[in-house]
């Protein structure tokens, strides 16, 4: 372990800080490591019901154009920060808004310092990333993603003229201070109760899923943004056109996640998903995860004892009628994937442990 690890290293952290956000989280945790940290946020807060900070009309058409508005003026604070804290790692999460040329003061100014990128989303596709990203991914020691194909050679490490310099894979995680086995009110299970659901956003692939279920005789219920765009009606179906977002007041996701009978984890074809937060998650959370099947699903929990997976829609048919009716199994399954979580180190802490200790062990 490096000299500056040991000696609970000073950390300038930049990333969305809302309630709501895994930036917090991680946040949480990198301090439960010991580190000293300085944090600050490069998202405007706000957001909560939704689960993401509102955009304005200006942003969303500098998006398309491949900017990334700077709203918070990170540039010139993490410029600002670095120059009074001495920081041993400045941590910036994805940064689709930090310009190359500040990343190149940052390593004037605190020559010393690792720069360290994290982000949970696809860099490699065009839709995750700004110009500004791809023009500075080269200025970061280390790049930390949660997308196991980004590592290889022909994506991160060669995007951009000189590309990712080390890039590294790192499991998704859950918090424990949101994410474990509550128990629900009568109102609250009344509230949110489904057989079958789904919480979140809405892609294609996942509203033929569900309707599929709903088609063949199952009752569904899905939570999320962006499910107004699907129109394909069906009594089994019901669509909440709403999120539920985990806050320190209210920890809507984790509830909704307990009152459902099987947590259904469809990863996501246009971010090339192997793993997501649910999956993590749900499990954390004490639900039975009914999930598509992956490698990566696979590596994490054992197929029929920790959770549940499925390769085609007649299979996912297939075993959430069996579950449904296997009450007591699909409790052991739960009960045994939320131990896997636990004992298997899946909490964001033991995550940002690894990661620092790979950061600051960085050879020069």
């Amino acid at each position: 372990m490096s000299e500056a690890l040991a000696a609970k290293p000073k950390v300038l952290f930049v990333a969305d800080l809302n309630v709501y956000s895994k930036g917090l989280s991680r946040l949480r945790a990198l301090r439960e490591t010991g580190a000293q940290v300085e944090p600050l946020s490069h998202t405007a807060i706000g957001g909560e019901d939704s689960g993401h900070a509102p955009l304005s009309l200006p942003f969303k058409l500098a998006w398309k154009l491949g900017l990334h508005l700077d709203t918070e003026g990170v540039n010139k604070a993490i410029l600002t920060a670095a120059k009074r804290f001495p920081a041993d790692l400045i941590w910036i999460e994805k940064g689709n808004m930090i310009g190359p040329s500040t990343l190149a003061k940052l390593r004037t100014l605190r020559p010393q310092a690792i720069i360290a990128s994290y982000s949970e989303d696809d860099m490699f596709n065009p839709i995750n990333r700004t110009r500004a990203y791809t023009a500075g991914l080269h200025h970061y020691d280390v790049v930390f993603t949660t997308k196991s194909f980004n590592t290889d050679p022909g994506e991160l490490p060669s995007l951009g003229a000189r590309g990712a310099r080390r890039c590294v894979m790192v499991d998704k995680a859950y918090d424990p201070l949101q994410h474990h086995p509550l128990i629900l009110t009568d109102a609250e299970r009344d509230e949110l109760s489904a057989d079958a659901g789904f919480i979140g956003s809405y892609a294609p692939e996942r509203g033929e899923a569900v309707r599929f279920l709903a088609e063949n005789g199952v009752s569904v219920r899905v939570w999320g943004n962006g499910w107004q765009r699907f129109t394909d009606a069906h009594p089994n179906l019901r669509i909440e056109c709403r999120a539920l977002v985990n806050t320190p007041g209210d920890l809507h996701y984790t509830k909704g996640v307990r009152a459902t009978r099987i947590n259904l984890g469809f990863l996501r074809k246009i971010n090339r998903d192997r793993q997501t937060d649910r999956s993590v998650e749900i499990p954390a959370c004490g639900g039975f995860m009914l999930a598509e099947q992956s490698d990566e699903h696979g590596r994490l929990f054992d197929d029929g004892r920790e959770a549940v997976f499925f390769q085609s829609d007649n299979e996912m048919l297939e075993k959430t009628r069996y579950y449904l009716e296997h009450e007591d199994e699909r409790q052991i399954i739960a009960a045994a994937g939320y131990r896997r979580c636990v004992d298997g180190g899946y909490s964001h802490a033991e995550r940002m442990r690894f990661m620092l200790a790979t950061a600051l062990d960085k050879p020069s």
